[in-house]
């Protein structure tokens, strides 16, 4: 048994989709459908929050709002998210279950956890509709969480804790601090931290570093550790308690917790 009672996982770049590559170019694909030019490292910046608010991010930063502003007459309203968001659903969507391949070591690592007496739950910047096109896919791998927190599920979603508090409802899991949320976002992390859970940043499967297992396995151990740095400060500044490479590394770091 493991001091811990649960541990809740995000899904793009955590338990999915090694890299975070599904979101990205339907990003650039929505913006473009409205005659602006967005860029992967854009779309990539403001990862881990709800979609909605995502758009709303990258409509703020100065490149797109002055190609609005060019094109439309107009700084970009909340209005005109809401005319991007009701393009990129619908795109997200289809491609999504093409990226919903397991993190190596997925399966593994919840069955370690599981056998500790651990619940496994998990929140996620996808809506609803997205992750209906996910879970099947996921499970047909043998992975299906006890839970899942959508962000159109609840009046407010991360960097907030809401979606953490409806886990420890739906785990019967608490106090806090006997849960650990993992993520590969700075929204994502800070998600726990607002619910005062013990937070477990992962890596180098995530959005900040977004290589393949391919990519990573071809390049010297010296530029995988300078991504791996870069994606850590970014992952503590956040607020993470805790850095591993991916989720296949949290049962020893558990290990580690549960010894201290």
């Amino acid at each position: 048994m493991s001091k811990f009672k649960a541990a809740v996982f995000d899904w793009a770049g955590t338990t999915i989709d090694f890299g975070s590559f599904a979101p990205m170019g339907v990003f650039v694909k929505a913006f473009a459908e409205f005659g602006i030019e967005a860029t992967i490292a854009q779309a990539r910046a403001p990862m881990g929050s709800a979609k909605w608010d995502h758009i709303r991010a990258m409509m703020d930063m100065p490149a797109i709002a002055a190609q609005w502003a060019a094109k439309y007459g107009a700084a970009p309203t909340d209005a005109d998210v809401d005319k991007v968001y009701k393009v990129f659903v619908p795109m997200n969507e289809e491609v999504v279950a093409d990226y919903a391949k397991l993190v190596p070591g997925t399966v593994e690592m919840v069955e370690n956890l599981r056998a500790r007496g651990m619940k496994i739950g998990s929140t996620t910047g996808y809506t609803r509709s997205i992750m209906e096109r996910v879970l099947p896919r996921a499970a047909e791998q043998g992975y299906a969480p006890d839970n899942l927190v959508c962000a159109d599920d609840l009046p407010e979603g991360r960097p907030g804790p809401l979606g953490m508090y409806q886990c420890f409802v739906d785990l019967v899991a608490y106090p806090p601090h006997a849960v650990l949320k993992v993520d590969d976002t700075a929204p994502g992390i800070a998600e726990g931290v607002a619910a005062g859970c013990v937070t477990v940043g992962v890596a180098l499967s995530g959005n900040a570093v977004g290589k393949t297992p391919q990519e990573l396995a071809a390049m010297s151990a010296e530029e995988v550790d300078a991504l791996r740095a870069k994606a850590t400060e970014i992952l503590r500044a956040a607020g993470a308690d805790h850095v591993i490479d991916t989720v296949a590394d949290l049962p020893a770091l558990i290990d580690r917790l549960d010894a201290e």
